[in-house]
């Protein structure tokens, strides 16, 4: 019974480290890749104040009251379709809307790893819109 007990406590242990530490690399691939390829247009804060949003057509959003904007929560759904793009049907000047299709980019760059198939690509591109919108929530403001 008392090795019972020790091995349960064990593996909790594990698992919590494990959660925890998913975490913070989810949320700091998302900081990365958010300085990669979208700081550019948003600004490194996010407040949509990049190097280059005065040559683009719209303006980028301030990406730091998305919450702000809907009511004090954080849209994780609607986010995921904003940054996925595979299903946006508006026109823009990146082919289908004005920001680019990151789900079709991120599965791209995936799958130009070695050994990297379509289902662990399309994992990946997954795992790393999920990162943004952990990043993203950490810069909300009030």
């Amino acid at each position: 019974m008392k090795n019972n007990t020790i091995s349960q406590a064990v593996i909790a242990s594990i698992l919590s480290v494990t959660a925890t530490s998913w975490a913070q690399t989810s949320v700091g691939l998302g900081r990365a890749d958010f300085k990669e390829n979208c700081a550019s247009c948003h600004g490194v804060s996010g407040k949509g104040d990049g190097p280059v949003q005065s040559f683009l057509v719209k303006p980028p959003s301030d990406l730091t009251t998305i919450a702000r904007r809907n009511g004090g929560a954080f849209p994780q759904e609607l986010m995921w379709e904003v940054i996925d793009g595979r299903w946006s049907g508006e026109i823009g000047p990146h082919g289908s809307r004005e920001m680019p299709v990151w789900g079709n980019e991120f599965k791209a760059r995936a799958m130009t790893q070695p050994g990297d198939s379509p289902r662990t690509a399309e994992w990946s591109a997954r795992n790393r819109i999920v990162s943004l919108l952990k990043y993203l929530e950490t810069i909300q403001v009030p």
